[in-house]
């Protein structure tokens, strides 16, 4: 008699638990006999090429430079999205901090479909620089238009190869600016919020709405970055969170093969390279002049030990839920001392330089 119940409700049992528990708060814990790799310091010394501006009191400015001096961080990009008054503000605090940050300011997007806008906000662009801004970013399109910028309004409509837009372009480039920009977003965003999605933890919490006749798609949203890159040889654009094209790098590496001004940065895009680490290695590896560091994920020092574990080690099948939602493991990359020395520094000298 025995034999036959306790199966049956084993089956009971683990259906009950398997029905109960939600997607949401599955935690899995790795249970593999693998490598745990810390690392105290990254291999190399390294430009943070994406941050924003996180510290809200002296001490955290305090901390975030000794985040910084213990992983071997030289310096950090503030992108603002900022002009005016804001901008002057958040570059007055950072910048007393000497070489360790660099801020860069916005674009001014107020009166964009009224005539002579153009003229207006490059004057402005124009003053930022003269304040000390070294760069424009982050500017970003996810489908309905430019909208990273304060104070100013959201340039709905106006995308990064818009008309309007391309004096602003040229003149960045006449005056050495670098501009760092967001287009699109990972492509499970785009797609049916169903048991199919791959990235559904995060694709649920930041989904586009594709039922909107007047949105960019995804590919769409990467043809207006090249037409924007294109039309303007003569400006440095760094396309963030590597354009997101995670799922298929090679979109990206065909605009590398096409234009030398475009680069790209590869933060708050970890867990979407990590599952695939040797496809991802691969790429890297190929378009190594053309990558660089980036975070996007504020300053802690478990951020910094996560982001330089999946680059420089080979650890397998390793989560970590504090900085990432999705339901997959992580790998590292296992990058070559070669590559990592472009991707941490090396590429960002010369972009900044």
């Amino acid at each position: 008699m025995k034999k036959t119940i306790l199966p049956v409700l084993f089956v009971i049992s683990f259906g009950a638990a398997q029905e109960g528990l939600l997607l949401k708060d599955f935690e899995p814990v790795s249970i593999y006999n693998v490598p745990k790799t810390k690392i105290e310091k990254a291999k190399f010394p390294v430009i943070d090429f994406h941050t924003h501006p996180y510290a809200k009191s002296r001490e955290e400015l305090n901390q975030w430079i000794r985040n910084m001096d213990k992983y071997g961080v030289e310096k950090s990009i503030v992108l603002t999205y900022s002009t005016g008054k804001r901008f002057d503000s958040i570059y007055n605090i950072y910048s007393q901090f000497g070489d360790r940050f660099e801020v860069w300011c916005g674009f001014d997007y107020t009166g964009y479909n009224e005539k002579g806008w153009s003229k207006k906000a490059i004057k402005e662009l124009e003053r930022c620089f003269k304040v000390g801004a070294k760069g424009v970013g982050e500017l970003g399109d996810k489908g309905a238009g430019l909208f990273y910028s304060k104070p100013s309004i959201a340039a709905k409509g106006m995308h990064m190869d818009d008309e309007r837009i391309q004096p602003l372009l040229k003149r960045c480039g006449e005056l050495g600016m670098p501009i760092n920009i967001h287009v699109a977003d990972p492509y499970w965003m785009y797609l049916p919020m169903d048991k199919h999605n791959d990235g559904l933890m995060n694709a649920f919490t930041w989904k586009i709405n594709t039922s909107n006749e007047n949105l960019l798609m995804h590919q769409e949203l990467i043809t207006t970055l090249e037409n924007a890159v294109k039309q303007n040889p003569g400006t440095t654009f760094i396309a963030c969170h590597l354009a997101n094209c995670s799922h298929n790098l090679e979109i990206l590496g065909k605009l590398f093969d096409k234009y030398e001004n475009l680069y790209a940065d590869v933060s708050a895009r970890y867990a979407e390279i990590a599952p695939v680490p040797r496809r991802t290695k691969a790429f890297f590896q190929k378009y190594k002049d053309r990558l660089i560091y980036g975070t996007d994920m504020g300053f802690s020092e478990s951020m910094y030990e996560t982001t330089f574990r999946i680059l420089e080690t080979s650890d397998e099948h390793f989560y970590v839920k504090e900085h990432f939602s999705y339901h997959w493991p992580l790998n590292g990359l296992d990058l070559g001392d070669e590559t990592l020395r472009k991707l941490y520094y090396e590429n960002g000298r010369k972009i900044l330089k």
